[in-house]
């Protein structure tokens, strides 16, 4: 059975440039702090994905700190800080925040001290994508990292986190993006490595991934295919909403993510809905894959005003740029199956 992959927001496959560059690099046996022709050979592929990614994200490269992935870069911003967030942050940034910000109805974020502030610019679950105010201390930019038309040098914000695995690139690296003249300080101490605000030798490996997975996700940008996926996008949830008028889409009159459906159907378990369609060789998720093994509600649609019930039978499904209007329809035919199935045992033809 050909095995369906609907999850991109919980990590992506990795693009063959990616694997590519990480390849040439496994060639290179220098240490990049090492002056000698090998360590110069090894800084050189380093420094040639910073730039890759400071121009995919529209920063600068020496704004570029890498990490070993975006969690490690909330920490590396928010640690030690006084800084306020909304119970919808991933709890990566929301573990440095004191979370007491208002969520509206549409997944808006009320800021009322940017200065103070983190708020991400795209949530995992729904894809709800946020208007940054002036002056935001910080912003998770994750999510939309390669998915959307981002310029970090023009955003408002003073520091971001981004990662690899997001956009096609290996999981286990990312990267701080703090403006020039912004305090960042040091949690890891030693060598003082990434301009004395990240020390430890740096994994040239996976930084070489992500450097190219960053340029080829512009390449996708520049060329429409996340226009294209956000079309299969809407196919989908045409589709379901044909099959099941009772399914509610989150945040389909807000701005979205192009790629990312969160829908509620009452009464119907998203765990159980996951299992089913796993079975039926589709990997889509309830909910963030970092919250994965916990069978709770969405903290972030109960913030949103959603009771618990309903929060417990949301579904996520991501698409990606790979992803085909025929592997849409398998997963709308799989889910309208178990769906009638569902019902039949609620005693309800459909």
């Amino acid at each position: 059975m050909r095995r369906i992959y609907l999850d991109y927001n919980a990590t992506t496959p990795l693009r063959p440039e990616a694997r590519a560059a990480m390849i040439a690099a496994m060639d290179e046996v220098g240490n990049p702090s090492s002056v000698h022709q090998e360590g110069r050979a090894a800084k050189m592929i380093m420094e040639r994905a910073r730039e890759q990614v400071a121009v995919a994200l529209g920063a600068q490269a020496a704004d570029v700190v890498f990490t070993s992935g975006a969690t490690e870069a909330a920490a590396l911003c928010l640690g030690g800080t006084d800084v306020h967030c909304s119970r919808i942050e991933h709890e990566a940034v929301s573990a440095y925040c004191i979370a007491d910000q208002a969520v509206d109805h549409r997944g808006k974020v009320r800021v009322t001290s940017p200065e103070n502030s983190a708020l991400q610019l795209a949530n995992s679950e729904t894809g709800i994508m946020q208007d940054l105010p002036d002056g935001l201390f910080a912003s998770d930019m994750t999510q939309a990292f390669g998915k959307v038309p981002l310029a970090f040098g023009w955003s408002s914000a003073q520091m971001a986190m981004v990662s690899a695995h997001k956009l096609g690139g290996p999981k286990g690296v990312g990267a701080l993006i703090s403006k020039k003249g912004t305090n960042v300080v040091a949690q890891l101490r030693g060598g003082g490595q990434e301009m004395g605000r990240r020390s430890g030798t740096e994994n040239i490996i996976g930084i070489a991934g992500f450097g190219a997975a960053a340029e080829a996700s512009a390449r996708d940008l520049d060329a429409g295919v996340w226009d294209e996926v956000e079309k299969l996008r809407n196919i989908l949830e045409n589709a379901i909403a044909q099959s099941s008028n009772g399914t509610i889409f989150v945040g389909n009159a807000a701005r979205r993510l192009p790629n990312t459906t969160c829908m509620i159907t009452p009464g119907w378990k998203g765990e159980t809905q996951v299992m089913q369609m796993d079975l039926a060789g589709l990997a889509v998720s309830a909910g963030s894959a970092c919250s994965s093994g916990k069978v709770k509600s969405s903290r972030v649609l109960m913030e949103m005003g959603y009771d618990e019930a309903d929060a417990a039978c949301a579904l996520r499904v991501s698409l990606g740029p790979t992803t085909s209007e025929e592997d849409v329809m398998a997963f709308v035919e799989k889910w309208t199956s178990a769906y009638e199935k569902f019902m039949a045992r609620q005693g309800v033809n459909l």
